[in-house]
């Protein structure tokens, strides 16, 4: 038929939207989002309009619409009504699994990603990553963020899918990192949006740096965002910053406390971190020293020295650090309010 060049096969699709083939078959099978053509009757070749009717279905499940809903919304949008798909109609009850094959987790899994302990609700961010669809990833990480807080974005929804689009490339001969690198980059946007509303402040600064050699810098990206709800002032040095940088930016900003991230424990440097410590600033005879905060899984377990701490998440950190701040600030004015 002439227009057989222009219909593509299931495996295509699937490739081209980020879900399962084993999806698609399944949401034929129940809710008739088939194609309007068969090749020989069995075979799914799919036509363009067939195609943007299953977009339609992925932006409303990923938006948390359930499927059936979705299904008929997305059937209704594109002019053919319930059933109308060129497969047999569903029966009542779920499909019956075929003898020797593994059931599909569905369309509420994270498209094959480890996500573990993800709550169902958020693993549309996921599904919207394996699809690259980053309008969707906007949409859904604001939402996410105005409805939950920063805090429980990070540490339950963000970072964890984080660590398994990561489980996934290196378990998969580097297939996904494309959509580790747009999720990191959305992630980023959505935390940068938050930072950028910061206000001026006068008070000494929370300084944010990665150690030497350390190149991921969101989750500090998280810390300047939760800095930031909270009225305290920071700077964000970012990326593998070289000690003697990172020793001229303390004397030079004299922060209240540092702030060094480390993913690894072969960017992990207890030097550095004894150097920040031991550095002094403010007028001669009354010097004083930040506070260093050694944050991320490259440090390890290892007992803090004395004027350091390991904080075990996001949370921590920012309650310490919002601690520590409020007692800086204190001791700051104390001999202000003694005078008057």
């Amino acid at each position: 038929m002439p227009d057989t060049p222009y219909r593509i096969t299931t495996g295509a699709v699937a490739r081209r939207l980020g879900v399962s083939p084993t999806t698609l078959r399944s949401w034929d099978r129940r809710y008739g989002i088939g194609p309007s053509v068969r090749e020989g009757g069995r075979h799914r070749r799919w036509a363009p309009e067939d195609i943007a009717m299953l977009e339609e279905m992925c932006r409303l499940t990923t938006s948390g619409v359930p499927p059936a809903e979705a299904a008929g919304t997305a059937l209704a949008r594109a002019g053919r009504p319930p059933g109308s798909g060129a497969a047999p109609p569903a029966t009542a009850g779920p499909p019956q699994p075929t003898p020797g094959v593994r059931r599909s987790r569905g369309p509420g899994s994270g498209n094959g990603l480890p996500l573990g302990g993800v709550r169902q609700e958020f693993r549309g961010l996921a599904r919207a990553a394996v699809r690259l669809d980053g309008p969707v990833l906007d949409d859904l990480l604001a939402d996410l963020v105005a409805t939950h807080g920063l805090v429980t974005a990070w540490e339950e929804v963000m970072a964890p899918t984080l660590h398994a689009v990561g489980r996934k490339w290196e378990s998969s001969d580097d297939r996904y990192v494309e959509v580790e690198h747009l999720l990191s980059w959305h992630i980023s946007t959505a935390l940068r949006r938050i930072t950028g509303s910061a206000p001026p402040a006068e008070a000494a600064p929370v300084l944010l740096s990665c150690a030497p050699g350390e190149p991921h810098t969101l989750p500090l990206e998280a810390l300047a965002a939760g800095l930031t709800e909270r009225g305290l002032p920071m700077r964000m040095l970012g990326a593998a910053v070289p000690a003697e940088a990172l020793d001229a930016a303390v004397r030079r900003l004299g922060p209240s406390a540092v702030v060094l991230w480390s993913q690894s424990r072969h960017t992990a440097s207890h030097a550095v971190a004894r150097l920040v410590a031991n550095t002094g600033f403010g007028i001669k005879g009354a010097r004083t020293h930040p506070l260093v905060v050694l944050a991320g899984p490259g440090w390890g377990k290892r007992t803090a020295a004395p004027g350091m701490l390991c904080p075990a998440s996001l949370s921590e950190a920012l309650d310490l650090l919002t601690r520590h701040c409020a007692l800086a600030s204190a001791s700051l004015t104390a001999p202000d309010q003694a005078g008057g």
